[in-house]
C-alpha cells in the first residue's frame, strides 16, 4: 500500500515539473530558431501582457509564458 502512495506521489511531483512555465527570453529563442529554420527573411518577436496579446489577432500569438500572463507575438515583416 506504501508502494502505491508513493507512486501516487512521484507521478504528481512529476507532473509538475514537466507543467513549469517557460521563461519568456527563453521560450522567444526557442521560437525564434524555428523561424530562422524556414528562412524567414525578416520578422518581429515581441512579448507582450495578456491584456495586449488580446488586442492583436489569435494567430499572431506563437507562445505563452511567465503562468499565462505574457505572450509572444509574431509578425512577419513584408520587404
Amino acid at each position: 500500500m506504501k508502494r502505491i502512495g508513493l507512486a501516487i506521489l512521484c507521478s504528481v511531483l512529476a507532473t509538475t515539473a514537466l507543467a513549469a512555465p517557460k521563461d519568456c527570453e527563453e521560450l522567444k529563442k526557442e521560437i525564434e530558431v524555428k523561424i530562422q529554420a524556414k528562412a524567414v527573411p525578416s520578422y518581429t518577436l515581441e512579448i507582450v501582457s495578456k491584456k495586449e496579446a488580446k488586442e492583436h489577432d489569435i494567430a499572431m500569438i506563437v507562445g505563452r509564458c511567465d503562468y499565462g500572463r505574457k505572450a509572444i507575438i509574431y509578425q512577419k515583416n513584408d520587404r
